[in-house]
């Protein structure tokens, strides 16, 4: 098994194609409608999909938000370093919602970032997200 996509549900499509693809840098990999069921799809990664999880968007015509519940918490993006890219998100027009820094307890670099439909996004200095897995 592999893991393939995260699904996010979001409030406006192009609004989050352009947060994921020029403020963190992604590609959009594919993009399509269904006119029968209303909703469009785009899914944006940093690799083809073949290579990596991606993440896919998804836009039901008409909803413009979503509450976003207590169980879903974030997904992490390694990055060479955390405060630099930090300040390019937020030159970029991007929310940083937590400074670069050591995690709580611990010493590994780490921050967050909010996408527009308010999705965290956390970022992990690559060096020690490495050591995070055991590798």
């Amino acid at each position: 098994m592999r893991l393939l996509h995260t699904m996010l549900r979001v409030g406006n499509l192009q609004r989050s194609i352009d947060f994921y693809t020029k403020v963190l840098g992604m590609r959009l990999l594919r993009s399509s409608e269904n006119t029968e069921y209303k909703y469009s799809l785009a899914f944006v990664g940093y690799s083809d999909e073949s290579q990596g999880a991606v993440i896919e968007l998804t836009y039901n015509w008409g909803v413009e938000s979503y509450e976003m519940g207590t169980a879903f918490g974030h997904i992490a993006l390694g990055v060479d370093n955390v405060a630099a890219t930090c300040e390019q998100i937020r030159q970029a027009g991007g929310n940083v919602t937590r400074e670069a820094g050591p995690v709580k307890g611990g010493s590994t670099i780490i921050a967050f970032v909010e996408d527009p439909d308010g999705y965290k996004i956390e970022l992990i200095e690559n060096k020690q997200a490495s050591q995070a897995l055991g590798n």
